[in-house]
């Protein structure tokens, strides 16, 4: 079970857990309590839903009336037909140690199958594990289960189910103290979907379960409200009823008798990033303007206000030092993907610990936790220390707000411009091997790294493109998420030049993880178009020798920003800039192919190909762009 799937349940169940499954429960599979999900993210959230296992079979009969009812095996005849392997649960209740097939499917005259591990199984009774199991986590006894009707496609296929899920609507079921089945609540599944969309990207809140204790004790209702809105934002819950909990939440943290603490600091961060992806700017910023006075005023960046408010409780004071850092790299995000705001925050001195690894906060296991002094001076300290990928993320948000800070550079050579990039190099340069990409050990998504290595790119691409020699004119449009910066072209590409094409390259292949885009924070749309805008500004010069790459990318941007969409309504502003800028270049390009003399120079192969590979882009570009693509 992972770090995530252990924290839904209570901290004190976990021992019980253990011998639960050392009885032989490992098998069973915890329900999911992942929302039903449509747009990007639906598919794969439904099968992650249905695909837990039924409960394992009870034991074989062992009254003479159950073995009188079973045909006798002549040992003369042949062996019956059996199926290649056993069931886990076939295995564990086997009388033949080394049995490896399942003793309850015979696929004989008819193909009966009553193995109950399988659809179409019925289930009288649970074995005792499952019992256990059941007992330990507040659950009634599965259901008997209903004949399996066969997919269009798969009728040869034996399919597990979910016992947990409503065999009407196919929601998750919630059970109360008198064991009686209850479809989830849609409030309920927006906070499930708050936690599985957005919670990655943002993880101040406490963990799921933390929180539902939490909040028996004492009011967390603007919290939870802000929980809803924004979840609701990932699926199909109607235009009204969304309208609905996005004023319910503004009227909550806005009402006079709300308690200013971090509680009220983390609704307001969430609803403020669901704000800005929604394109509701202004809101947004007058809401960064409160949060960052309450914050302030609480006291939240000083080092003792976890310690003092965190009631003795390690992941309550870990929740409370990460509201103050997600703030402050919320701020900063604002501040530079928009340039509207001035990275307030960045101006105070806090001493507020770094928070520790994800694995680490949602397992409630909370390490000694480290400051910022001790991440500056590791290389000079000779201590080996482990920071965590939340850790780099405020570093890279550092220097963004030390490269604002700097005076205007308005000369090539500017040392300030030097300085910067010294900071970016570093932190490029001295990540830990487990750091350099965006993976964690066991292969999945690091996001709090995604999110590093996205800001350090964009801070690469902000303090070059002014001195670059690429002309921005192309992408002169492109205003969605900031106002269009002019930078006039040069006779030859130079050093500034040659970083912001590689920090777009960089971004366009941080599109490439095998995870849905819409798991990336709402800020990726802006840093996707940071990157798109010197891409085009590229492909708009009149012939991009041997460069199949830059097609790529463009690709790549243009399909992430389509996906974005689905949730987000800034990046489909973003995208449909962007795709107007590439039917501009491109007929710009169309006219000028027509022109011969143009292709001086060039061999025949160079300009068949250069032509098909415009044409090939644009055709992707319109289809991808397309409504409901």
């Amino acid at each position: 079970m992972d770090s995530l799937s252990m924290n839904r349940y209570p901290p004190e169940t976990t021992p019980q857990l253990a011998a639960v499954s050392s009885a032989g429960a490992a098998a069973f599979h915890p329900p999911s309590l992942l929302p039903e999900t449509s747009n990007a993210s639906s598919s794969s959230t439904t099968t992650t839903a249905e695909s837990f296992l039924a409960p394992p079979p009870p034991p074989p009969p062992q009254n003479a009336s159950s073995v009188a009812s079973t045909p006798a095996t002549d040992s003369r005849a042949p062996p019956s037909a059996t199926v290649p392997a056993a069931c886990l649960a076939c295995k564990e209740h086997s009388p033949e140690p080394q049995q490896t097939t399942c003793f309850r499917f015979a696929p004989s005259a008819g193909g009966d199958s009553s193995c109950p591990m399988l659809l179409g199984a019925t289930v009288t009774t649970p074995v005792p594990a499952m019992a256990a199991f059941n007992s330990v986590l507040g659950l009634p006894e599965p259901p008997p289960m209903s004949p399996f009707v066969a997919t269009p496609g798969f009728s040869g296929l034996q399919l597990y189910r979910n016992p947990y899920l409503d065999p009407v609507t196919g929601a998750l079921m919630e059970f109360s103290n008198n064991q009686q089945r209850q479809p989830q609540t849609l409030a309920d599944r927006c906070v499930d979907s708050f936690y599985h969309h957005f919670f990655p990207g943002h993880p101040c809140a406490l963990p799921k379960a933390h929180l539902l204790r939490l909040a028996k004790e004492r009011n967390l209702e603007p919290l939870l409200a802000a929980m809803r809105w924004t979840g609701s934002l990932y699926f199909d819950v109607g235009g009204p009823t969304r309208a609905t909990f996005l004023d319910e939440a503004l009227r909550l943290v806005y009402a006079a008798d709300a308690a200013k603490d971090a509680f009220l600091v983390q609704a307001m961060v969430i609803l403020l990033i669901g704000l800005d992806g929604s394109c509701e700017n202004d809101k947004a910023r007058d809401l960064l303007s409160d949060v960052e006075r309450i914050a302030i005023e609480i006291g939240l960046y000083q080092r003792a206000y976890a310690t003092n408010h965190g009631q003795g409780d390690a992941v309550l004071e870990e929740s409370l030092r990460r509201t103050w850092w997600d703030l402050f790299v919320v701020d900063g995000m604002v501040a530079g993907v928009h340039r509207q705001t001035n990275f307030l925050l960045f101006d105070i001195v806090a001493d507020v610990a770094l928070p520790c690894e994800e694995h680490e906060y949602l397992s409630g296991f909370i390490p000694r936790p480290m400051y910022l002094e001790d991440f500056d001076d590791q290389l000079f300290s000779g201590e080996e220390r482990e920071f965590s990928s939340f850790a780099y993320r405020v570093a890279s948000i550092r220097n963004l707000g030390r490269m604002m800070r700097l005076p205007e550079s308005v000369f090539p050579g500017d040392e300030n411009v030097d300085r910067i990039e010294m900071l970016l190099s570093n932190w490029r340069m001295h990540l830990p091997e487990s750091k350099r990409d965006c993976l964690n050990k066991d292969g999945q998504l690091d996001e709090m790294m995604f999110q590093a290595h996205m800001i350090n790119n964009a801070c690469s691409i902000i303090l070059h493109q002014p001195h670059s020699q690429l002309d921005s004119s192309p992408a002169r449009s492109v205003t969605a998420c900031a106002p269009h910066q002019l930078v006039k072209s040069g006779d030859h590409f130079n050093a500034h030049t040659k970083h912001i094409v590689t920090a777009a390259s960089a971004i366009s292949r941080l599109v490439t993880y095998a995870v849905p885009i819409t798991a990336h924070t709402h800020f990726f749309t802006c840093v996707l178009t940071l990157s798109s805008i010197v891409h085009l500004s590229k492909w708009a010069l009149y012939f991009v020798q041997n460069d199949e790459d830059l097609r790529q990318q463009i690709r790549l941007n243009i399909g992430a920003l389509n996906k974005l969409s689905t949730v987000w309504k800034a990046a489909g502003r973003a995208g449909g800039q962007v795709r107007g800028v590439a039917q501009e270049i491109y007929r710009a390009k169309k006219a000028q192919q027509d022109n011969a003399s143009l292709w001086v120079g060039y061999t025949q192969e160079e300009i068949v190909s250069s032509i098909a590979s415009d044409e090939s882009i644009m055709s992707d570009i319109n289809t991808m762009l397309q409504p409901g693509s």
